[in-house]
């Protein structure tokens, strides 16, 4: 089919660009809490644009898989290896959960309606709302042995399929995690995350908004009581306020914790906002001493490596951490796959964590060198270690395995979300190996992803009215089974035999399907981050497994239609 618009014809790339643009566009119009995003507004525009026969040949649309899925396996690696263990495996039943019922409910699907391999490859990504298995999925029909018209065919209705079927998945799960799970659960929302915090409580308070004034701040203080000690006086502000300097005199004094305080000396206190206010009752008047206007506070952000530390909550470790270790240093925050968590005294450390710690710079670097390694925020990327770890795993990706007689492989997306995996992880312990900055990865994820779904959705455009004649009004109907029915299941199961409480489970149940617009709106509805805890593990956990499980349901769906 001939392209009918001149400048798209004589540029494809002009053509790849608008749909990106104008898909972005589509994706912000929000509906109430839901809101397609940017991936599935750029399909729906490549598909429209389709229309007019022009299309994107060539290697562009590999290209940006590629890099797509590996910084999408590269963002997730510290987590999922982190999450192998005892602890992620508790919530790791929650993906596995979701992947057993999906692919089951999907051959459902396929014997009953008699679905294609395509069709049932898009409509189990668009269900789970897992835009990586559109690729994987199109990968596995490569290695069909199919002639290239039915190869054509094929991937237009994964495509068609994943576009009619993601609408109806996101709207299913943003409306169970927001208005029906709690319900079932006999909660509220909003009053059980702020019940759950309280308990869980540390010594920020809780707090996960941020402060109007500086929550870390250095006073200068006389000392009016004679025979306190360094010890006694930190102990008495429960160690959320250090002392770093003493002035006795003209004259400086060893900071110590058996250094007894003498009347007139010079204290220079740093902590917690709140806990200075009373901080005259104990030693002295407020003065504004010399030593204050010379102190800088700074915040530093370490990968958590230390193998003593894992597992142990913020509240453990500046109980359990030697006093020259903890001395000054106070925790800001802690980020997981790039949330923030709710800064609670109950919540495991996992290796892989940024930790942001506050204090002066001599304490900071102190505690930091035994914590972890310090994050590189340079703004370069190693390229080296990006490409090598790409070409390995493309090469990895080429590998077969025959079972049943059928040759099976990772396929270029299944290799690279692997080398993904390891380089993240590998680079959390290491970080001076090489580097790949947030912005960077993000940019690749978010590009990648919408270039390759503009090329197969220009390329597809033509046939998308075939599938929709065929199988229309049955394809949201088995979506909407698809994305509720792991969720129910998810639910009953993290309530009844995991016991998870309800707003973790709740996130925990938006990650299984790896849904950010469903645990953003969790967030909004409980007015706290607490849901996050449940989400980054079983986020990280299904964003491996979904996409690995597209080839099995293309290799079986297409053994069943033969």
């Amino acid at each position: 089919m001939q392209c009918s618009v001149p400048l798209f014809d004589a540029v494809p790339l002009i053509t790849v660009f608008v749909c990106v643009v104008l898909g972005q566009l589509l994706g912000r119009i929000k509906l109430g809490p839901v809101q397609l995003g940017g991936v599935c507004g750029a399909l729906l525009v490549a598909l429209l644009i389709g229309q007019t026969g022009c299309m994107a040949e060539g290697s562009l649309k590999d290209f940006a898989f590629a890099l797509f899925i590996f910084a999408m396996g590269f963002s997730a690696g510290p987590q999922f290896v982190e999450n192998l263990n005892l602890r992620g495996l508790r919530f790791g039943v929650l993906s596995i959960i979701e992947v057993v019922f999906v692919f089951g409910i999907v051959m459902i699907a396929v014997k009953v309606l008699g679905l294609d391999a395509g069709t049932a490859g898009g409509l189990a990504a668009g269900a789970a709302t897992e835009s990586a298995m559109v690729g994987t999925a199109i990968e596995a029909l490569n290695r069909l042995g199919l002639g290239p018209e039915s190869f054509k065919a094929l991937q237009a209705n994964v495509v068609t399929a994943y576009t009619l079927t993601y609408v109806f998945g996101l709207i299913t799960i943003v409306l169970f995690t927001n208005l029906l799970a709690p319900r079932l659960l006999g909660i509220d929302l909003r009053q059980d995350s702020a019940r759950l915090a309280r308990e869980m409580e540390d010594e920020n308070g809780g707090e996960t908004g941020a402060p109007a004034a500086p929550d870390l701040v250095g006073r200068s203080y006389r000392v009016a009581h004679p025979g306190l000690t360094v010890a006694t006086l930190e102990a008495a502000f429960e160690a959320r306020v250090a002392v770093e300097r003493v002035r006795r005199g003209s004259t400086s004094v060893p900071v110590a914790q058996s250094l007894v305080l003498e009347p007139n000396d010079e204290l220079l206190l740093v902590g917690r906002r709140d806990a200075m206010l009373e901080a005259h009752t104990l030693v002295g008047r407020e003065v504004a001493g010399t030593e204050t206007n010379d102190i800088v506070l700074v915040e530093r952000d370490f990968v958590m490596t230390n193998k003593e530390a894992e597992g142990r909550t913020v509240s453990d470790l500046r109980r359990e951490a030697p006093v020259d270790v903890r001395h000054g240093v106070f925790v800001k925050s802690v980020r997981r796959m790039g949330m923030q968590l709710p800064s609670l005294g109950k919540i495991p450390l996992q290796r892989g964590d940024v930790v942001t710690l506050q204090g002066l710079q001599s304490d900071v670097d102190r505690a930091g060198e035994v914590l972890g390694k310090p994050v590189p925020y340079g703004n370069k990327t190693s390229l080296v270690f990006v490409g090598v770890a790409l070409i390995v795993g493309l090469c990895i990706g080429h590998l077969s395995v025959r079972i049943g007689g059928v040759p099976m492989t990772l396929g270029s997306g299944g290799g690279a979300l692997l080398t993904g995996l390891a380089s993240g992880w590998l680079l959390s312990r290491r970080p001076t190996w090489g580097t790949f900055p947030p912005a960077a990865y993000e940019l690749l994820k978010d590009l990648g992803l919408a270039v390759f779904v503009v090329c197969v959705g220009l390329s597809a455009g033509p046939q998308a009215a075939v599938l929709l004649r065929e199988h229309g009004l049955a394809l949201p109907v088995v979506g909407i089974c698809v994305s509720l029915i792991p969720a129910l299941v998810s639910l009953w199961v993290g309530h009844k035999l995991l016991r998870i409480d309800g707003p973790i489970l709740i996130g925990a149940i938006a990650g299984q399907q790896a849904s950010t617009p469903a645990i953003s709106a969790v967030v909004q509805t409980a007015d706290s981050a607490l849901p996050v805890v449940g989400y980054t593990v079983t986020y990280a956990l299904s964003n491996v497994l979904l996409p690995l499980m597209g080839p099995a349901v293309v290799f079986v769906a297409h053994q069943f239609s033969r």
